[in-house]
């Protein structure tokens, strides 16, 4: 499902950008429900990610948040089983791996500016990695309206960003942006650093993150914890090894 390039460059720079794998009306169905569970979730939106050990700060200052979104709508199924982005955790992780999360995030506007950091305690050793993200585009990513900037190759170093850096909410030389229209999808290596940048824009800026780690570790959200009847007799074999339920 990926080219020989497309692994090298993953395996390189830390990160692939796969194109629009979401159509416009796939994006709207998408970004309809996520404002369906807004509304009814209200103040407990996100309330799942409270039971992580591993979600620091859940109600994260300056960003909408909702959790557990495999069990809130067939629409959701298409992020954790595409087989391209299947193909690049893969890549990253090697065959033994299970989602972790499927969250969704939007940076207020003037707000989402995050620190560049990793989503693992330490670096890793003889590239081991643990964990690995995609990101999925439910709006244009653009320079002004929050986009997650990257620094290439930082997965392969044996420093964090909090070591190397003063201020490591301030931007680094050799940092990229994630600029894509809506409905693209992005793998990174979860070791590589990253962030969130401030939301310049009147609009929200929104995306879903389906992050998956290697078999062996907990999950940010305990799938069996939360699995559903409905979801189980909807997602197959496949789906059920893939959310180690």
């Amino acid at each position: 499902m990926l080219t020989k390039e497309e692994i090298e460059c993953l395996d390189t720079n830390g990160y692939l950008g796969l194109g629009q794998l979401l159509t416009a009306q796939e994006v709207e169905q998408v970004n309809e429900r996520i404002a369906e569970l807004m509304r009814s979730e209200g103040e407990n939106a996100g309330a799942e990610l409270k039971d992580s050990k591993y979600i620091r700060h859940p109600k994260e200052e300056g960003a909408d948040r909702l959790a557990d979104l495999v069990n809130k709508g067939k629409v959701f199924d298409v992020f954790y089983t595409h087989p391209r982005v299947l193909a690049g955790i893969e890549a990253v992780l090697g065959q033994q791996y299970k989602l972790s999360s499927l969250n969704y995030r939007a940076a207020k506007p003037g707000m989402g500016l995050q620190k560049l950091h990793v989503d693992w305690k330490n670096t890793v050793v003889s590239g081991s990695y643990k964990v690995c993200n995609s990101i999925w585009l439910l709006d244009d990513f653009t320079e002004n309206n929050g986009s997650t900037r990257i620094v290439p190759k930082t997965h392969k170093l044996d420093i964090l960003p909090d070591d190397a850096m003063a201020n490591p909410t301030e931007k680094h030389p050799d940092e990229i942006r994630i600029i894509a229209p809506a409905g693209s999808v992005f793998i990174f290596n979860s070791h590589v650093w990253h962030g969130g940048t401030t939301n310049q824009t009147a609009h929200d800026r929104r995306s879903i993150h389906s992050y998956f780690c290697t078999r062996e570790q907990p999950q940010q959200i305990d799938q069996k914890k939360y699995i559903t009847q409905e979801t189980l007799s909807r997602i197959g074999e496949r789906g059920r090894h893939i959310l180690d339920v």
